[in-house]
């Protein structure tokens, strides 16, 4: 037997009750609610967060060789976000040897940073409408856990196509291929020290190494977006704040100088002064001394 035709004006209520649903704000959805394709991202945040809580409650102290070992990664991941990601290929600040971007960029996924060209693309995004509505990590408009956490997984993506024109997809996009084999790598590459120094070293290397270094790595990487724009909005630097405090969990690589950076974006220096400790930058002036980069821009009105 046929079904009978809808009412119109159930219908009618029906569209207007969906349209309705999609005009809400994502920062006002469950913190479960995920954008299109990005249940992934949730999937990871949660693994991260869980594993590194039960990996503290249940396992013992690390030896000091593992804890080293998870600061040099954390270190390599965080030079490889802030000169290849942010100043080499989202500014243009300057332009690096093509082997040791890509080598930056490896080290940038294994710190949970996501592939080049989503990166670079959110960020411009961000950039060209900083503290507006359409500002996808505004703490302004979702509030602080929005800017912080939230839009990563409930935002919606910028589009590559209209932000990162630039970024030839033959040489970038066999990254995202590799996101998730190098993601999991991330996470669980301790257990590969098993057969030579026995499951218990190997579980506890396992949370350093892998969960426990990649979620303090994306809550530093993540403050970049809430408390460096918590803040007044000026003419010169919109909300960016310069957040002195933050430099040791950046490891001095200069991300916190966000201030500096809203105000002289294509400048690859961050930090400004002599006691703005920028090792980004350090790193960029040693590699242009070998000759693996080049085309390092200064804008003369930032010359020190």
């Amino acid at each position: 037997m046929l079904e009978p035709a809808p009412s119109p004006i159930v219908s009618a209520q029906s569209i207007a009750s969906v349209a309705a649903s999609a005009a809400i704000p994502p920062w006002k959805r469950s913190w479960f609610y995920c954008a299109p394709g990005e249940g992934p991202t949730l999937f990871y945040m949660v693994v991260i967060h869980l594993g590194s809580i039960a990996g503290l409650a249940l396992l013992p102290l690390p030896s000091w060789q593992i804890v080293v070992g998870a600061l040099v990664l954390y270190f390599l991941g965080g030079l490889g976000t802030t000169v290849a990601y942010h100043r080499a290929l989202a500014h243009r600040s300057l332009v690096l040897n093509p082997v040791v971007q890509h080598v930056l960029v490896f080290f940038a996924m294994f710190n949970g940073s996501g592939n080049p060209i989503t990166w670079v693309s959110n960020h411009r995004y961000h950039h060209a409408h900083s503290d507006t509505e359409r500002d996808v990590s505004s703490p302004r408009h979702g509030g602080f856990w929005w800017a912080h956490l939230r839009w990563l997984w409930q935002g919606e993506p910028a589009q590559p196509a209209k932000y990162c024109p630039d970024l030839n997809p033959a040489a970038y996009a066999w990254w995202t291929h590799l996101q998730i084999p190098i993601l999991a790598l991330s996470v669980f590459g301790g257990f590969l020290l098993w057969p030579a120094f026995g499951w218990k070293t190997a579980l506890v290397a396992a949370l350093w190494l892998g969960p426990l270094r990649l979620m303090i790595a994306l809550h530093v990487q993540c403050t970049v977006n809430s408390l460096c724009h918590y803040g007044k909005i000026t003419d010169e630097h919109g909300s960016g704040q310069n957040v002195w405090w933050m430099t040791p969990f950046h490891l001095c690589q200069g991300e916190n100088w966000h201030a500096n950076h809203h105000q002289r974006p294509t400048d690859p220096r961050l930090g400004a002064t002599w006691y703005q400790i920028d090792l980004g930058w350090l790193a960029i002036k040693g590699l242009g001394l070998c000759g693996l980069a080049a085309k390092i821009r200064i804008p003369k009105a930032a010359a020190h």
